[in-house]
């Protein structure tokens, strides 16, 4: 038995941020259940790359879940939903605040019909505030944040992270949100309202970033891959690439100097000897640590380092990552097959539990996949799951497919 097996979630997300929690609740056991618009479908379907018209983007964080297209814009849509809400555990959205209320499937409105419902919000600002009706995607707030001024290379432009921080920043966080809540629900019976946005769950990860400013008024700038309290910890030019260098304290500091790049004065004497020494002195630090570095490949020095047990690594590209063989032996690389995608690759889970270990027990499933079948779980009979299909409340996009093949 998964950790959550039993807990029925419904999810009103799209895109990254909800259903990238939803993604991590699924594979904890949950049965979570995607309610999609039509014909469009969550939005991040129409990212590509496709093959055979279902989107590639759209089956890696949704995958474990069901689908149900529903038109909640109808009045027998939103009594359907309200049907499924009642026995679900947890609500999870994203829309823009206020549309949850326009709809009457906003916390209020399912409190009075599942009393114990543990609901939660996912938006860009936030429910309350006077950005609350702005939209927000992840380079918003990234701006917002200030991540975007204190990323990439001094002097140069706003650089935005390499991946959507900030919408996975509001996933985590509603995640573990939901978590205690549920917890909670289990010690009391008590449901709740939760309410977080991707702004605030960015500026919750800035925790070196606010102590330097809190405690001095520093405002964080771009520094490059260097950290900012700290040297040598950064990314250095080697012959054919790069290394990184993680001699954060004067112990790897010495054993760098002496076993590594075999320079023993640097740490005995000289503008390097104490971290205080290097901070005031990082740019000639750099330059002189590449002098060195670069006589040799980053394997050549990657091996030293280990050697030093002095904490060090290649800097990759993506693709190189994902065919590391460390990669590859924790399983962060999973191959499933989709019914329409066919046989795919998909990232591994990155917890590993010695009890109940999770797994990836389904792929994505195409828009509406799981309608008939969540239908009958509220009881509905097989003449009215036609008529919702004839009336356009309900849908599913291969079912004509389904249904000429079964004629045959």
């Amino acid at each position: 038995m998964l950790p959550l097996s039993g807990v029925k979630i419904l999810d009103l997300t799209q895109f990254l941020a909800g259903p990238y929690c939803t993604m991590v609740l699924s594979d904890l056991g949950a049965e979570v259940t995607k309610i999609e618009r039509f014909p469009g479908g969550d939005d991040s379907r129409r990212l590509g790359p496709f093959i055979n018209d279902e989107g590639y983007c759209f089956a890696m964080p949704n995958r474990n879940k069901q689908s149900l297209a529903l038109d909640l814009k109808s009045t027998k849509g939103v009594e359907i939903f309200h049907s499924l809400a009642k026995q679900a555990d947890i609500i999870i959205e994203n829309f823009r605040p206020g549309v949850a209320k326009k709809l009457s499937i906003d916390y209020e409105t399912i409190q009075s019909i599942n009393p114990s419902i543990i609901y939660c919000s996912i938006s860009g600002f936030g429910q309350t505030g006077p950005y609350s009706q702005k939209g927000g995607f992840d380079i918003i707030a990234q701006g917002i944040t200030g991540f975007m001024r204190m990323t990439g290379e001094p002097g140069g432009r706003p650089a935005k992270f390499g991946i959507a921080i900030n919408d996975i920043a509001a996933g985590a966080t509603a995640l573990y949100g939901i978590l205690g809540a549920y917890i909670h629900k289990q010690n009391t019976g008590e449901g709740q309202y939760l309410d977080t946005s991707l702004v605030d769950a960015g500026l919750a990860w800035t925790v070196w970033e606010s102590a330097a400013f809190f405690g001095k008024g520093e405002v964080a700038e771009p520094t490059g891959t260097r950290h900012r309290r700290s040297a040598p910890y950064q990314a250095y030019r080697t012959q054919d690439g790069y290394v990184t260098v993680g001699a954060g304290n004067q112990r790897l500091w010495e054993r760098f100097c002496i076993q590594v790049i075999e320079r023993p004065s640097w740490a005995k004497s000289g503008k390097y000897v104490n971290l205080q020494d290097r901070m005031d002195n990082i740019d000639e630090l750099e330059k002189d640590i590449e002098e060195v570095l670069m006589q040799q490949p980053t394997s050549y020095w990657v091996e030293r380092l280990d050697d030093a047990g002095v904490p060090a690594g290649p800097v990759y590209t993506y693709d190189q990552t994902l065919n590391d063989p460390h990669v590859q032996a924790r399983g962060m690389v999973q191959e499933i097959e989709h019914p329409k995608l066919g046989k795919i690759k998909t990232l591994g889970i990155p917890i590993k539990f010695s009890k109940t270990p999770l797994q990836i027990r389904k792929p994505a499933p195409w828009l509406g996949q799981d309608t008939t079948e969540k239908l009958k779980e509220i009881g509905l009979s097989d003449s009215e799951i036609e008529s919702l299909y004839d009336e356009q409340i309900v849908f599913d996009k291969y079912r004509e497919e389904a249904v000429t093949k079964e004629g045959k």
